[in-house]
């Protein structure tokens, strides 16, 4: 198997836990604009390349496929998501695996309002939503939501700009800084889930759950492991419904014996380093599917809290100044 990670940038402690599991013929390349990122000296080759929004990027991402023979792609960055899955034709037709969703599924992922109304048309449990300061203001003061509330972009990644809010002038205030801010009732029980998707019967067939016990802003840092089945009885639902394909990461609330979806990341979660940890070893289902076997579905086979911790290292390496 020949696996490329576009846009790598600090992944190290991923593209390590690939190596562990891949055979001594497998090789893992990585791309990136930056000859700073981290994780492109980990990899056995790596590639600098123009920015994701550059006219000649998808061209360079296609060469290195070529040049390298590589039998799968993916992305580690959200803005890429919705350019690899719409040119999965150009991938697939020099027999590259394009580990994204579907165009349809990714534009869904990336406009949470709109993921928000295709889910409850569809019986699928989220937090309620309103798409502007004047719909939840109207519901304020019906006495359907009360403050706090939670806001965030529509279409934000990352938890940037995502906050609670107390009160009316807050909200206000954001919301004419930021009018792509939605308005969200404020719910407990933060949890995520690390779900891979078949890429042949395009069923979910691997999931390890994990509640949050620390978020920063670029995620969850501490995470402690649990196993619900009714958790994954509604991952299966969600996966039935989504057109996913690999790797994805579901952000979820658990309130008064429900489940609800918060947020989907089409890719592979920064906390993914705990489910491979713990057992849940994602690259041997890649590689099997690109070997044309689908994988028979398992849940449940790793152990509950068991932890994981964050912390942070480093790479020393020598660059090429000119580059």
């Amino acid at each position: 198997m020949n696996i490329l990670f576009c846009s790598a940038g600090r992944r190290v402690e991923l593209l390590k836990d690939f190596r562990k599991s891949m055979d001594e013929d497998d090789r893992i390349i990585a791309a990136d604009l930056s000859n700073l990122a981290p994780a492109l000296y980990v990899a056995d080759k790596h590639y600098l390349v123009p920015r994701i929004d550059d006219p000649n990027y998808l061209d360079a991402i296609l060469d290195i496929c070529r040049k390298e023979k590589i039998n799968a792609v993916t992305t580690l960055i959200d803005p890429e998501i919705e350019l690899l899955a719409k040119n999965r034709a150009r991938f697939e037709e020099i027999g590259v695996e394009v580990l994204a969703p579907y165009a349809e599924t990714a534009e869904l992922c990336f406009d949470k309002f709109k993921m928000y109304r295709y889910l409850t048309a569809h019986g699928i449990a989220a937090p309620d939503t309103w798409g502007d300061y004047s719909s939840a203001m109207a519901a304020i003061e019906s006495g359907s939501l009360a403050f706090p509330v939670f806001v965030k972009p529509r279409t934000g990644s990352g938890s940037v700009g995502a906050r609670k809010v107390q009160d009316a002038e807050t909200l206000k205030t954001l919301c004419e800084a930021d009018p792509t801010l939605i308005i969200q009732r404020l719910m407990d029980g933060d949890l995520d889930a690390d779900v891979y998707i078949d890429t042949i019967s395009h069923k979910a067939v691997s999931a390890f759950s994990k509640r949050k016990l620390e978020t920063k802003i670029d995620g969850a840092s501490k995470t402690i492991s649990f196993k619900d089945e009714k958790l994954f009885a509604f991952i299966r639902e969600i996966t039935e419904l989504l057109k996913f394909n690999g790797p994805v990461d579901m952000d979820f609330f658990y309130q008064d014996g429900t489940y609800y979806l918060s947020e989907v990341n089409p890719r592979f979660g920064g906390a993914y380093l705990h489910a491979y940890g713990a057992g849940v070893d994602f690259v041997k289902l890649i590689k099997n599917n690109l070997s044309g076997n689908e994988n028979a579905p398992v849940f449940g086979n790793y152990e509950d809290d068991v932890v994981m911790m964050m912390y942070d290292s480093v790479i020393i390496t020598k660059v090429d100044s000119k580059q």
